[in-house]
């Protein structure tokens, strides 16, 4: 390994930050904060647009390596994050993935976007790409990482063919099968943030606190995802992480509710070499985001899919140039890092003091 590569996993003697430290501190919501959240999907994410041949194999085991190396920069960092993930990778074993299948399955009119004719393993030893209980294990040990949903199935909330009484069903199969690991969903990403808003009342009664809303621009709204790929709502996404076309994006705390959004900002785009030369507008498009939200108190909310970091090198170097981004404002400005399930205990908290103080509770 190079130098420049032992540079990027280099450890700090900084201790990890976590959301139990951050409880000893007063009670106070309004401070910038950044939230990362992540969507980890495997093949689950792409099976109905990319076959799973030796190319997207390969891909999807150096994503599992890569996700440690992730893990040691949040460590390094003092980083809490939020990963979304689809419920059938909590499976250890094919068995175990059909008996937390929902009993009412979407109809897609589109047949490729229906999970169940995907072909399993017996288990993860034999199924990297779609089992990874092992991997999760890993995430959760790690300090302020939060294990949320990103549905049972990688279920699209937009598609035709599917209904809400399917997606309450896919999404009690997603609480059911994370419990009994012994996880409890807080908070959800909709698959290719297709947020549905007629869903949200579901999300409120089966306990979930807290969703990751749209940004709020028209070429990054919720929609279909053959409306998402029109070329120029991709021009206009990949533009706007070059130049600033919509702003800075970053939210202000929202107000304690039953159900929290808490938009996107930025989806934080892996190295490719044909946009090398776009990487330092990308970097600095990101930097006025997070200086915006440190100086404003606001919440700037970068995502990304793990399996986004496998192809390269220069994917760990980009996160690490991020976080060093994010630890200048955290010296300068008080800045904090925060999982989704994190923000909304804080305006819970601050919601409690209000009224204490006002003798309203």
């Amino acid at each position: 390994m190079s130098n420049t590569s032992n540079n990027i996993y280099q450890r700090s003697r900084r201790a990890p930050f976590t959301s139990a430290q951050a409880d000893k501190k007063p009670v106070r919501a309004r401070f910038g904060a950044m939230v990362i959240s992540l969507d980890f999907e495997l093949h689950w994410g792409v099976r109905d647009h990319t076959s799973l041949d030796e190319a997207e194999g390969a891909r999807l085991l150096a994503a599992r390596t890569a996700i440690p190396r992730i893990l040691d920069l949040f460590d390094e960092f003092s980083i809490c994050a939020t990963w979304a993930t689809v419920g059938l990778l909590f499976a250890r074993s094919k068995k175990e993935a059909e008996v937390y299948r929902p009993e009412k399955r979407p109809n897609y009119r589109d047949a490729q976007l229906d999970p169940y004719r995907e072909r399993l393993g017996d288990d993860e030893r034999s199924d990297p790409f779609h089992f990874a209980p092992s991997i999760i294990a890993q995430i959760a040990e790690r300090r302020g990482q939060e294990i949320a949903s990103h549905s049972f199935s990688h279920y699209y909330c937009m598609e035709a063919g599917q209904s809400g009484a399917d997606f309450e069903a896919d999404l009690k199969s997603a609480i059911a099968i994370a419990a009994n690991s012994g996880y409890t969903l807080r908070s959800y990403v909709f698959p290719r943030n297709q947020v549905n808003v007629d869903y949200l009342a579901s999300l409120q009664r089966s306990g979930i606190r807290a969703y990751r809303g749209n940004e709020p621009v028209l070429s990054k709204r919720a929609a279909p995802f053959a409306l998402q790929r029109r070329v120029w709502n991709r021009i206009a996404r990949l533009s706007d992480s070059c130049i600033d076309l919509y702003g800075d994006q970053t939210s202000a705390w929202p107000p304690f509710q039953a159900l929290t959004s808490i938009p996107a900002s930025r989806y934080l785009r892996p190295y490719r070499p044909a946009f090398h030369r776009l990487q330092s507008l990308f970097l600095r498009r990101i930097r006025k985001a997070m200086k915006h939200a440190a100086e404003h108190a606001e919440i700037l909310h970068l995502w990304w899919h793990p399996e986004d970091f496998a192809a390269s090198e220069h994917n760990l170097l980009l996160l690490r140039q991020v976080l060093e981004m994010f630890d200048n404002y955290r010296t300068q400005c008080g800045m904090v890092s925060l999982s989704m399930s994190d923000v909304v205990t804080r305006v819970d908290r601050d919601h409690d003091s209000v009224q204490l103080l006002t003798g309203t509770r």
